[in-house]
């Protein structure tokens, strides 16, 4: 029989997903994205809310995690090989603003706050990269898969989750103070798993594809997930985003094959994804919340600028109407998986640096997908 332990924990988990049920379709009734809900909840039953869980955190990590594969691998499958190549291509100078407007006020926040180089540094991480569990989420939610600005919101998201492949080694080697040389190995691992990955996704991607093919949906769902799980684990290993690699995944199935797989893991997708989002809320403590909120507004009003003119003139690039031009701004503005993840990194090296994240975070998190449904 069931310890009690256990019998409370199936308890809770239950009634955490009925509730997340419950708030997908009150956000479906009134016609918006469920993340700004899901966030919340967790707020509500995490440390220091107002009714928190006793849930295994270790389960709920894990399914938080493949949540945001599964999320990134779906969005993959929507693309083939040929169009990331183009978009890659195109994304370069797009890339190298998105770095300058989005990286340089999170370094300029952190030396007005009077925190050390590495600890503005670390801060310029947060306030850069875009949230691909969050833009894919509210793309699938609100149908902009094939919209005219998706291709270029992705090749953007692509350039930041490769970007990570170098940013993350290097702050990691700073952290712990190894030296150049140390850093030197590591990046050139992270990097040469990168173009590994790549280079199989757009080569094999056919055969791979060819060779997941069954009849039963049973094989094609297990090779699936379970390809997802071990490539990204493989590339988690070398220090390289195993979102990015889970995406890669999708991009190199094909044909009818993507088609099938699109359908089986979409139930296995909804379900994680609202896990992750509840877990993100899970781990914010609210009462550290108050005293970072006025320095999170003011990084969020101008990050979010610069995030909107970002996807703007990366739109106009590519000649799209003032419309699409402003849904990929709005898409970009979601920070999420990586600035907190790079919180956590320093979280012991800068104290006030996890609070003012968090804060930071949440704000965008929410405040993005409501403006990319008023811009729909």
């Amino acid at each position: 029989m069931p310890s009690p332990d256990l019998s409370r924990t199936f308890i809770e988990l239950g009634l955490a997903i009925v509730g997340l049920a419950v708030l997908a379709r009150v956000a479906t009734r009134l016609g918006f994205s469920s993340i700004p809900l899901y966030l919340i909840a967790g707020l509500a039953f995490g440390k220091g809310g107002l009714a928190p869980l006793h849930l295994s955190e270790h389960f709920i990590r894990i399914g938080a995690e493949i949540g945001v594969l599964l999320l990134l691998f779906m969005l993959g499958l929507e693309y083939s090989a040929d169009e990331l190549g183009k978009n890659l291509r195109l994304a370069l100078p797009d890339g190298i603003a998105d770095f300058v407007l989005n990286f340089t006020p999170g370094v300029a926040a952190g030396m007005l706050l009077g925190w050390s180089a590495l600890a503005s540094v670390l801060l310029g991480g947060v306030t850069w990269i875009t949230s691909s569990g969050i833009v894919a989420k509210v793309l699938g939610d609100l149908g902009g898969m094939r919209n005219s600005e998706t291709p270029v919101v992705l090749s953007i998201l692509v350039f930041e989750d490769l970007a990570m492949a170098l940013y993350l080694p290097i702050v990691g080697v700073l952290l712990i103070g190894g030296g150049k040389l140390k850093m030197a190995a590591t990046v050139a691992i992270a990097v040469g798993v990168v173009i590994l990955v790549l280079f199989v996704a757009l080569r094999y991607g056919r055969r791979l594809s060819r060779l997941a093919a069954h009849q039963s949906e049973e094989v094609v769902l297990l090779t699936t997930f379970g390809m997802v799980l071990l490539v990204s684990g493989l590339a988690e290993r070398f220090q390289v985003s195993a979102g990015i690699a889970a995406f890669l995944v999708g991009i190199a199935l094909s044909g009818p094959m993507a088609e099938e797989t699109r359908r089986l893991i979409a139930p296995l997708r909804d379900l994680f994804a609202a896990t992750f989002f509840f877990f993100f809320g899970l781990e914010v403590d609210p009462a550290t919340l108050p005293g970072a909120i006025p320095v999170a507004l003011v990084l969020g009003v101008i990050t979010g600028a610069t995030k909107l003119l970002t996807g703007m003139v990366a739109a106009r690039r590519r000649e799209l109407d003032r419309k699409a031009r402003v849904r990929a701004g709005a898409l970009l503005l979601p920070r999420g998986e990586f600035s907190i993840v790079i919180a956590g990194l320093g979280a012991g090296f800068e104290p006030a640096l996890a609070p003012l994240s968090a804060a930071y975070v949440l704000l965008l998190a929410i405040f993005g997908p409501f403006l990319v449904r008023m811009t729909k």
